[in-house]
């Protein structure tokens, strides 16, 4: 299969912009959840840094799906290929975490390991996207511009649902708590016929990663290859009203009145992420603009030989083990230094450690694939 130049691109940037969120993520919540923003300025680099980079996560997606989506192997074939070449690393990088952090192993039965940081929730979800590919991939191959714009409409409708999950809340009030009375489950409001015996409402089947499966069809399919003009033109308002969505509702729902640094229950935290979620509409906006950009990266010169490929070789196995020193490197960095130069730095460092550990593991012959991805 020959190369897709810019898809190098877009993974290197996208693992950086990985590393920037969870950079992040130590000037808003701590161990027990509590908020502890510790300054206007500080909220502000945080929200403002966080926000621009939560497009991450989709933007692996879609370049899974503009590389491999519709399937052109059999069922078994493209399974085993995927499961094995992502499956084997993650494994073997859980067992680690699990050592280091003193960890369960019989949690690794049913889950992956929460002693990793959390991170590694991305890895059964991309395969679950490998599960769903072969099932589409019949229709992905004869479906019209027409029908998939439509199916994409629907599915950006969907990344309106957490908004409105909240507004029914605000509509109707906080008792959202019972179990097996009113009309939520865990605090999370009933919508579409939805209820305590079935989660599954009438946009489940659609919602989701399955929409940047879509995107990365619809760009590899029919998506004009416009001039830099064009793209800029069609990029800028979506990445402006999406970052606007995505960082001002963080941004105005923080409590008032308690001051910085400010302390709030983990609830708060949820409410507060409800833009940040990777299938909620500021988020989709932003990836739909960065992919139309970053689609325009065409170079092969030195610069993508000797840095851009490198990192985008090592970027799966740099994602993997990157939480086992970026939090040692933030906490170092945070007391040296201000938020935004601690948030971009400990980016910075994580992405060259990382980079430096993986890629030379990812060049062993034989081996390397499996230990490195």
């Amino acid at each position: 299969m020959k190369r897709v130049i810019f898809l190098d691109y877009l993974r290197a940037i996208a693992i950086f912009m990985v590393f920037i969120v969870h950079s992040c993520e130590n000037f808003y919540y701590g161990e027990a959840g509590t908020l502890f923003l510790k300054s206007p300025e500080s909220a502000r680099w945080a929200i403002g840094l966080d926000s621009a980079c939560r497009a991450c996560v989709p933007l692996f997606v879609m370049a899974s799906s503009y590389l491999l989506f519709p399937v052109t192997r059999t069922t078994g074939d493209f399974l085993r290929r995927r499961i094995l070449r992502v499956g084997i690393p993650f494994v073997l990088w859980c067992c680690v975490f699990t050592i280091l952090n003193h960890g369960e192993w019989g949690r690794m039965l049913f889950n992956f390991p929460m002693t990793a940081g959390g991170h590694l929730w991305f890895v059964p979800m991309l395969l679950g996207v490998y599960l769903l590919m072969p099932l589409l991939s019949p229709w992905a191959e004869r479906v019209s511009k027409k029908e998939l714009l439509g199916w994409i409409i629907l599915w950006l409708f969907t990344t309106t649902i957490p908004f409105i999950r909240q507004l029914y809340s605000a509509i109707y009030g906080n008792g959202w708590g019972h179990m097996f009375g009113g009309e939520s489950l865990f605090n999370v409001p009933f919508l579409f016929g939805e209820c305590h015996w079935n989660t599954f409402g009438t946009f489940h089947y659609v919602s989701g990663f399955i929409g940047y499966i879509l995107l990365g069809l619809w760009f590899r399919k029919f998506a004009p290859d416009y001039s830099w003009k064009k793209t800029v033109a069609f990029a800028i308002p979506l990445l402006t009203v999406g970052f606007a969505i995505v960082a001002g509702w963080f941004y105005s729902h923080i409590p008032d009145g308690s001051g910085y640094p400010v302390s709030a229950p983990y609830s708060c935290v949820v409410e507060l992420e409800t833009s940040w979620e990777n299938c909620s509409l500021g988020v989709a906006l932003m990836v739909i603009g960065y992919f139309l950009v970053i689609r325009k990266f065409s170079s092969e010169g030195k610069f993508y030989q000797f840095i851009v490929r490198p990192f985008s070789e090592a970027s799966f196995g740099m994602y993997l083990i990157h939480m086992i020193f970026l939090g040692h490197i933030c906490g170092w960095l945070s007391g040296h230094v201000g938020t935004g130069c601690t948030i971009v730095g400990t980016a910075v460092a994580t992405y060259l450690v990382a980079f430096l550990i993986i890629y030379p593991l990812h060049k062993i012959p034989k081996l390397g694939k499996w230990i490195a991805g």
